[in-house]
Parts: structure tokens; C-alpha cells; sequence
């Protein structure tokens, strides 16, 4: 096949958990199709990533778009340009028109099998009119995101901006997913719901992945003292969140059971919020060289979350080094997991508390949880989920006229 794919904002470093998706999709399909990554991003321009990113994928189209810098006046200002618009800012702040002309270009010249639009971020760079010739790789129902970021803020004008921007994505995205060709979900749950707003039978489930071999190729062993680990981009609201939470309530309990106990959180741009968190039991890293031998020396994983989306590539990143895992219902929605077989699952604060008390302090039982973690993640290696989405790609291609039967369109179409 001929694929198009069309991410906003920059692929590297494959240091997020939408990023990670879609990175190692990207590399297995190109070893048996003919791929194009168009990849537009804001900011200073970044020659490095631009050369970084051919390195990678060498039909890569990347594009500066010269938007807004990041700093804190920019980014509000260009908030409040963003305002009128119907569309929310997520979407509204990556939409470039030279992206577009380039996407309609790239449509013209390669006659493209199948094209994704990576998130919904994306979505207004595409013409229109491409729409319907484009499959939407839906990383998370984004309405959920931000209906349950107003749920869980206190501070008064956040909650007032995000109830704003979950009106207008609810709006947005019902009105918009039901436009595509198809839509790739990650999670059956994710599937009902979008199924709400466009025909069930559009809609595929191509599943969470990890690099199996890259989390079992290190060989850094467990911490000697009780180590208690979260792993996530910690300017990530959701992540924000859940690690304040975690140590504000949960914490406190373990520690008065496991006094000797240590909590790392393991992740890059700390805010302020997080790095408060730090105390003698408590540590953050920042940007680290490999998640792996990080998760390699915890005892237990937490997956504290009480608001996000999709499904949460730390948790079978955790399970592929052979951890232990405690989440709540949030932190491990829409995985293929079993509560009390291969994960703890605890939505109190109490229960939470006492699920990690218990694999710090019974090695028999964190055994268990350990072997049981790494049974289930070998089926989702992310080979396996490239080929599922590949099928699923294929599927959208429209069958050949009875006049190009025997074209060479066909040979393409078959892969």
C-alpha cells in the first residue's frame, strides 16, 4: 500500500505515550509499504528534528509552520486569538494552511492506498474535502479527556477554561469523526462511545503495544530497598494529577506500613506541581536515557490517574519488564487486563493503599503478579498491533474498477 500519514506537531524524541503509538506503527509498516510522514510543527525551527525525522522515515515531509514559541505570554495570547474559533484550541492551535496545501499536493502527485490523520489535531490541516478518503487514528475520545480534567481541577479559572474547551470538543469531535472514512480506536471502550456518532461497523480497534524487546533487553535488577514507581510526561495534566494525589493521600499510608519505602516519579518537564512533591521518600528524574532500567529497579508500579483517555502505554511497559501494578479503573481503562490476575485494581484511597502495601511486603505474592504481568503483555508486541492496523488500512481501500483489475494498483493494494 501507499499510505499518507499526517501527524501535528514533531514524532521525536518518542518521549510520550501518543508518540510512542504511533512511532512504532510508523516503523513497522514501512518495512512493507510505501509510507509518507508529513509531520508539521511550531516553535523556533528545529533542523535537527527535521533531519532527524528522514533518518527515521526517509520519505518524511516535515514542516515548520513558525507558530507561536512556548513561552507563557505567547502561548495566552495565542489562546485568545484561538477563542472566537468553534473548534477547540487542541485542535484549532496546529491547524496550518501550508500544511494543507502540502497534504492536497501529496494527494495529487502519489495517489495514495490509505491516509491517517494522527489524532484529531490534525484533522483541520487536512482539506475538507479529504475527509472522506482519510482514516482518523484516535488515540483517546478527547471529550472524556476534558470532561474529566474540569471534574478533578480546584483552582477556579483552570476549571473555567477547561468546562470552555470540553463544550467545544464535545461539539467538535461529534461532529467531526462521523466525516472520515473509518475511525482506529485503541480500546473497545473507546469504540462504544464513538459509536454514538457514526456507524459502529466504521469504527476498528487496533490495541496498545510495547517494544518487548527493548524492556526485556536490560538487565539492571530491583532496587534493594521497597521502590514504588509512577512512569509518565509530567506536564501532562492527567499525570500531574495523579502523582499529587498519590502522594497527598495514598503515600503517607504505605509509609506507615513500609517505613524504608521510596517513590520515584520517572519523566520528563517536571512542573512545579511535581517537583514540590519531592521529600526524603520521594523523588523525581526529569528526562531519563531509558524508562527500562528505570522499571527494571521498582518494586511496584502505580497507575494513580483519575482523568485521561485511551489507553495507558506505561502499564504494559511496566508488565513487559515483569512488574507488579496497582491502577485505578481510569489509569488501565480500555487494556486487556484482569483485576486480581495480572493487575491490582483500587479506585479508594484506602484499597489502593493496601494493594501496595501488600506486593511490598509479600515477594511471593509480587512474584505472582510479576509472571502473571508478563504472560499477558507478550501478545502485544508491537509488531503484532502494526499488522492489525496495517489489515485495517487495507480494508479501506477501494476494490479495483473492472477496467485496472489487472493494474498495477492492485499489486499495490495487496501489499
Amino acid at each position: 500500500m501507499k499510505i499518507l500519514w499526517v501527524k501535528a506537531g514533531k514524532l521525536l524524541p518518542v518521549d510520550a505515550g501518543g508518540k510512542i503509538r504511533s512511532y512504532n506503527i510508523l516503523r513497522h509498516l514501512q518495512q512493507n509499504h510505501e509510507l509518507v510522514l508529513l509531520t508539521h510543527y511550531g516553535g523556533p525551527r528545529d533542523l535537527w528534528y527535521e533531519a532527524k525525522i528522514k533518518k527515521h522515515f526517509p520519505a518524511a515531509v516535515p514542516i515548520w509552520t513558525a507558530a507561536p514559541d512556548s513561552s507563557t505570554l505567547a502561548r495566552l495570547l495565542h489562546y485568545l486569538y484561538c477563542l472566537p474559533s468553534r473548534a477547540p484550541f487542541a485542535v484549532r492551535k496546529f491547524t496550518d494552511r501550508n500544511a494543507g496545501r502540502q497534504i492536497e499536493k501529496l494527494f495529487q502527485e502519489k495517489h495514495f492506498d490509505a491516509a491517517v490523520c494522527d489524532f484529531l489535531s490534525a484533522s483541520l490541516t487536512f482539506p475538507p474535502h479529504r475527509w472522506a478518503e482519510t482514516v482518523l487514528f484516535q488515540h483517546n475520545v478527547e471529550t472524556v479527556l476534558w470532561e474529566r480534567m474540569v471534574e478533578n481541577e480546584s483552582n477556579w479559572l483552570k476549571r473555567f477554561i477547561y468546562r470552555l474547551e470540553a463544550a467545544k470538543m464535545r461539539n467538535y469531535e461529534r461532529s467531526s469523526i462521523g466525516k472520515f472514512q473509518r475511525v482506529i480506536a485503541v480500546s473497545e471502550q473507546d469504540r462504544t462511545y464513538m459509536a454514538q456518532f457514526m456507524p459502529s461497523d466504521k469504527i476498528n480497534v487496533v490495541p496498545t503495544g510495547v517494544d518487548l524487546e527493548q524492556y526485556r533487553s536490560n538487565s539492571v535488577g530491583q532496587a534493594a530497598r521497597p521502590l514504588v514507581m509512577f512512569t509518565g510526561t509530567m506536564d501532562f495534566e492527567p499525570n500531574v494529577d495523579g502523582v499529587g494525589y498519590f502522594c497527598r493521600e495514598i503515600w503517607p499510608r504505605i509509609l506507615q506500613a513500609v517505613p524504608d519505602a521510596q517513590f520515584r516519579i520517572v519523566g520528563k518537564n517536571p512542573v512545579a506541581a511535581v517537583r514540590r512533591l519531592a521529600s526524603d521518600t520521594v523523588e523525581f528524574t526529569g528526562t531519563v536515557s531509558s524508562v527500562a532500567e528505570h522499571l527494571q529497579q521498582a518494586w511496584v508500579l502505580v497507575v494513580p490517574l483519575r482523568m485521561g483517555g485511551g489507553t495507558r502505554l506505561k502499564i504494559y511497559e511496566g508488565m513487559a519488564v515483569g512488574r507488579a501494578v496497582v491502577s485505578t479503573s481510569i489509569g488501565a481503562e480500555g487494556l486487556d487486563v484482569h483485576n486480581g490476575k495480572d493487575i491490582l485494581l483500587a479506585d479508594e484511597i484506602e484499597s489502593f493503599a493496601q494493594a501496595v502495601i501488600a506486593l511490598l511486603r509479600e515477594p511471593e505474592l509480587r512474584k505472582r503478579y510479576e509472571r502473571a504481568a508478563a504472560e499477558l503483555v507478550a501478545r502485544f508486541d508491537w509488531s503484532s498491533v502494526a499488522e492489525r492496523f496495517a489489515e485495517v488500512l487495507a480494508g479501506t481501500v477501494p476494490p479495483p474498477s473492472v477496467h485496472s483489475r489487472d493494474s498495477v494498483h492492485v499489486d499495490a493494494v495487496s501489499g
